[in-house]
């Protein structure tokens, strides 16, 4: 508990029980707690009861709640919301038998977004894109990290990146920007993708200098990047100071997730398939495991994530909505952290920081994720009894208001 310095609040919520998530464990509760907040920033975060003055004295304006919940904002740290189209002939096909490799070979899967996102400008890609932004805020998000990686040329990856960078600006939340531009291989460069490797990585220094990267990503998988391919443009990124995150062990083992940590990366993220040496050098260099448990359910998959294993080397869980036209077309943070209790058997608790702390550390955030003085005013009221209804309810609206930079954003 800490009192503001300042003698007038921008904003003072009252009535509501606080899960801070500042400890190490547990929901860090605060019964009829207070939120207190200045030029967007947390300045009073405990009990009403030890408030230092009248509320009115204390604030601008003063929020009186019936009850519910306040949790940090969530994050949501792997998203590609950004495309155009949609894929729900796909959806269709794999319910029929065929395979996600098989799609991809067929010129469907990514290849197929590629098209639409090259046929649209910037404005109508930011007009499909936006709603979809639209909707993880009205569920609780208020950090997205949005990735390029269906423009596959300099022109559309550009493209992408500055529609990713105007929806942050449109709705008055955190958007982190991470090129993905290999993601996939393009028609153009077919057969041969260590020259398409060096497109990317010549294309990088021009959009890092218009300031539109804040992370390098890569798709190290057998219909993707080798890990010779994923080192050298993650070399690359280090050359800029950009950080890495990568698309590790989803569908094999090709150490991914090792390679992701030897560069000090981010994240990992899928990681259904890593292996315990991988594990292990995640947790020695701290690089977050992202659970994306929304493309495990579209895709039927079976195959678990190595949780005991994270859990018992100490790697930090993430839970992402891998926001998607082609493997999770998921729209609600919320959710996926629901299928990560569900499918992956996540505790509601682990599930809830997995979408707050450990999500905020997966994009190299320190100033949001929990609910302390000096962090951002990034915070959410659920029309809720206890947390752990954040991972338990299918769907509903449960957020009463969801505040951002200390500002109402839904």
């Amino acid at each position: 508990m800490t009192t503001a310095s300042a003698p007038i609040w921008d904003g003072l919520l009252l009535g509501a029980s606080l899960a801070t998530l500042a400890g190490a464990q547990g929901y860090g509760e605060v019964a009829d707690g207070a939120l207190g907040w200045r030029d967007g920033v947390l300045t009073y975060v405990g009990p009403r009861a030890a408030l230092p003055d009248a509320p009115p004295r204390l604030a601008r304006e003063v929020i009186e709640t019936d009850g519910g919940w306040v949790t940090p904002g969530l994050v949501d740290c792997h998203t590609h919301l950004v495309f155009a189209g949609e894929r729900a002939r796909e959806f269709e096909l794999r319910l029929q038998g065929a395979s996600y490799e098989e799609i991809a070979r067929a010129g469907g899967g990514i290849l197929s977004t590629v098209r639409a996102v090259r046929a649209a400008d910037e404005d109508a890609l930011l007009r499909q894109s936006l709603p979809r932004a639209q909707a993880l805020l009205a569920d609780g998000a208020t950090t997205l990290e949005i990735k390029s990686g269906y423009g596959l040329d300099y022109e559309n990856e550009r493209k992408m990146l500055r529609v990713a960078r105007r929806i942050g600006v449109e709705l008055g939340i955190g958007v982190r920007t991470t090129c993905l531009a290999a993601h996939a291989l393009p028609p153009e460069y077919a057969g041969r993708a260590d020259a398409y490797v060096d497109a990317a990585i010549e294309w990088l220094p021009r959009l890092h200098a218009e300031g539109l990267v804040d992370a390098v990503d890569a798709f190290c998988e057998g219909i993707g990047f080798s890990p010779a391919q994923t080192r050298r443009l993650f070399g690359a990124a280090r050359a800029l100071g950009l950080p890495v995150k990568l698309h590790a062990d989803q569908l094999s083992d090709l150490g991914g997730a090792a390679l992701a940590a030897e560069f000090g990366g981010l994240s990992a993220d899928h990681v259904e398939h890593t292996c315990d040496a991988g594990v292990r050098a995640m947790a020695a260099r701290g690089t977050v495991a992202v659970l994306l448990p929304g493309a495990f359910h579209v895709l039927r998959e079976t195959k678990l994530p190595p949780l005991d294993a994270f859990r018992a080397h100490g790697v930090a869980m993430a839970v992402a909505t891998d926001c998607n036209p082609g493997t999770s077309p998921l729209l609600s943070l919320r959710q996926a952290m629901q299928l990560a209790c569900t499918h992956f058997r996540l505790t509601p608790e682990e599930a809830l920081r997995g979408a707050t702390v450990h999500a905020a550390r997966a994009l190299g955030l320190a100033d949001r994720g929990a609910l302390r003085v000096g962090a951002r005013a990034d915070f959410v009221l659920w029309d809720i009894g206890h947390p752990a209804e954040l991972g338990y309810w299918l769907g509903g609206r449960l957020a009463r208001a969801v505040y951002a930079g200390g500002r109402k954003r839904a």
